[in-house]
């Protein structure tokens, strides 16, 4: 095989790729990167629900805890790092697993997007975030939504960072974002087999409302109340994630904690529409339904006779 193998298991929030990625990374050797935007950062766990530490001892894990919260992660790092991560394992004969559900992540790794052919206006940029502070970032959202629907379509309203990026690309380059990716349809560096994991809609949410409750059982108050008193605020970007402007926003005064928890769930619930819409446009995905979970084993058998079809394994 001339191209380096890589499996990549999706899905959107609470679908269950973490305990599917180890049952495969155990079968095949695998070691795992973390397709995952919020999962870079150190002191946040309970909220990006990141592999156990007992899970992670099982298999490496990669661009987990690589930063703290007020460092400005983006997709041109993740794509640095996964790919020097991804040869690393390679070299080393074990298989590269990409798991997560950061579409653009996974999507701009697996096809090779550039974002720096499109230059930067800081000025633009300060304008763009003194208008959300004075309107809020719905009204940032709407503003996306106006020149390019598709983008916005698939970045929550809380996500300014990557909005006002989307916004800066359409100024300059005269054209939207989603019209760059849909240009760079490249041919992989990789020979990818897409596993792609979905459920049937209301399991889906039963899981999400069953994962919200487990969090704030685990001390997601506890984890953001830390976060806060160490100077991180809705200014940088890990808090403004799902999860913590909920909580943050109930340690404020603003709302009960009954308040935060259904906001958190409404919340996590569209994101993961969000994250199936993206999913859907990408090609070659291997879609299994895991709705019922008593038929795991038969589901990972039927993955073994997808990766022995594309690996020969």
């Amino acid at each position: 095989m001339m191209k380096p193998p890589l499996l990549i298991v999706l899905g959107p929030t609470a679908v269950g790729k973490t305990k599917l990625s180890l049952e495969l990374a155990l079968r095949y050797n695998g070691e795992i990167v973390s397709g995952d935007s919020m999962q870079v950062y150190r002191g946040m766990d309970v909220g990006t629900a990141k592999a156990t530490p007992q899970e992670r001892a099982l298999v490496p894990h990669h661009l987990i805890d690589i930063h703290d919260p007020d460092y400005p992660f983006s997709v041109a790092e993740f794509q640095q790092l996964a790919h020097e991560a991804i040869a690393d394992i390679a070299a080393r004969g074990k298989l590269p697993m990409l798991v997560g559900g950061t579409g653009l992540y996974i999507e701009s790794l697996c096809y090779g997007f550039e974002f720096t052919d499109v230059g930067i206006d800081e000025r633009y940029r300060r304008e763009l975030a003194d208008y959300a502070e004075a309107h809020g970032d719905e009204a940032l959202h709407a503003k996306l939504h106006a020149v390019d629907p598709a983008s916005a379509a698939k970045l929550h309203p809380n996500d300014r960072r990557r909005i006002i990026r989307a916004l800066e690309i359409e100024r300059l380059s005269g054209k939207p974002l989603s019209e760059h990716l849909a240009g760079q349809k490249k041919e992989s560096p990789y020979e990818c087999c897409f596993i792609g994991l979905t459920m049937e809609r209301e399991a889906l949410y039963r899981r999400i409302d069953q994962r919200v409750d487990a969090m704030l059982a685990e001390g997601l108050v506890d984890e953001v109340r830390r976060l806060l008193r160490a100077g991180y605020t809705s200014e940088h970007i890990s808090m403004q994630g799902i999860g913590y402007k909920e909580i943050a926003a109930y340690l404020a005064g603003e709302v009960s904690l009954e308040e935060a928890a259904s906001t958190l769930k409404r919340n996590t619930r569209r994101f993961a529409k969000r994250q199936l819409s993206w999913f859907r446009h990408m090609r070659d995905i291997h879609w299994i339904d895991v709705t019922h979970a008593q038929n795991f084993f038969e589901q990972v058998r039927y993955i073994h006779g997808i990766l022995a079809g594309k690996f020969g394994m």
